[in-house]
């Protein structure tokens, strides 16, 4: 698969870390190319010229940026492919502010020819990494309509470490939403710290 990760922060350079160092092929979008820092083996480009070779592209901008970046990418470049919403909805003064609908049947809808899928929500950037914690493989939610997206999806998380797990429907983001949201609250204001994470047992 040729991944494009639209976003340059910790979220999108963590994956993309990881992917890179399994061998696959990486290419960054960024709205400042020039000066955008990227893991060693990626490439960088502007945003819609990193979208328009890849099968996956990967949202890892804010929940505010998303319609603008669409925008400005153009919803006919992501059609057909493989779309995943990697986002908490989050205002400016980091509150959770949860809609009528979530972040990712949003996206859906201002990509109808796209492949949504949610995923990378519920974990912190820094597991990202290793796709574990302390030894211990975490759990990656994965949701979406799509059986062949999820699968690309699924392929990644598993290349990276992660025990993935199926989480049904699109419509079931807002429930991994909610999930990434309790664990930012359990890392910053109950101060249990940003070295958490969950993972789902079952016999």
């Amino acid at each position: 698969m040729r991944i494009a990760i639209v976003g340059t922060g910790n979220v999108g350079t963590s994956i993309g870390s990881a992917l890179v160092e399994k061998g696959y092929e990486i290419v960054y979008g960024s709205r400042t190319p020039e000066s955008a820092k990227v893991p060693a083996g990626a490439q960088v480009k502007s945003q819609a010229e990193a979208v328009a070779d890849a099968d996956v592209v990967v949202m890892a901008i804010p929940h505010g940026a998303v319609k603008d970046t669409i925008n400005a990418i153009g919803a006919e470049r992501l059609a057909g492919k493989t779309v995943v919403d990697v986002t908490n909805v989050y205002n400016e003064k980091m509150e959770w502010v949860p809609g009528p609908k979530s972040a990712a049947e949003e996206l859906a809808e201002m990509l109808p020819n796209a492949k949504v899928v949610k995923a990378f929500n519920t974990v912190f950037a820094k597991e990202m990494r290793a796709g574990s914690l302390n030894g211990e493989k975490l759990t990656l939610l994965v949701a979406g309509d799509d059986a062949a997206a999820k699968d690309n999806v699924k392929k990644m998380g598993e290349s990276m470490g992660f025990e993935v797990v199926d989480a049904g429907q699109l419509s079931n983001a807002k429930y991994l939403e909610a999930l990434g949201a309790f664990n930012i609250e359990l890392a910053y204001n109950q101060k249990i710290g940003a070295e958490v994470a969950f993972k789902l047992l079952k016999e």
